[in-house]
């Protein structure tokens, strides 16, 4: 495993049944890693976003204190969420970690990320990459709205 995975799970056993949300200190961590404290930042930034779960609040200062709460969202709250921050434009590799992303908590089956994938792929979309990023995002955004 590398250490970012460590810090990601270990991070995720603070959290228990009741527990829904824990407060760690950056510089604590990093010294239990020995790792520097970007590599908890990295670590906290990547796999602890809205999307997947999290909503993180940050204290700079005193070793830097990080709230990071369990946020449980319905599965249509969810796929609004993903909906309204996609923006106007979205890329190719961006839908595939989105689609992964979905696959992992089960918001979609394997069909439906297939069907995703298939529609929104540079294959189907012979066109500019300005345009295809912005049909793309149309695309998504309406099979979303469609997921059952």
């Amino acid at each position: 495993m590398r250490i970012s995975d460590i810090i990601e799970e270990f991070i995720k056993d603070l959290f228990n049944d009741e527990k829904e949300e824990i407060e760690i200190q950056r510089n604590e961590l990093a010294e239990y890693f020995n790792c520097v404290p970007s590599q908890i930042n990295y670590v906290i930034a990547t796999r602890f976003k809205p999307s997947q779960g999290y909503y993180v609040e940050s204290k700079r200062g005193g070793g830097g204190h990080i709230l990071i709460k369990k946020v449980t969202n319905t599965k249509e709250d969810y796929i609004m969420h993903i909906i309204n921050n996609i923006g106007k434009e979205i890329t190719s590799s961006e839908v595939d970690i989105l689609i992964s992303d979905f696959l992992t908590y089960d918001i979609i089956t394997t069909g439906q990320a297939k069907l995703l994938k298939v529609a929104t792929s540079d294959n189907v979309l012979g066109m500019s990459k300005e345009l295809k990023d912005q049909i793309r995002a149309k695309i998504f955004k309406n099979m979303l709205l469609n997921i059952e």
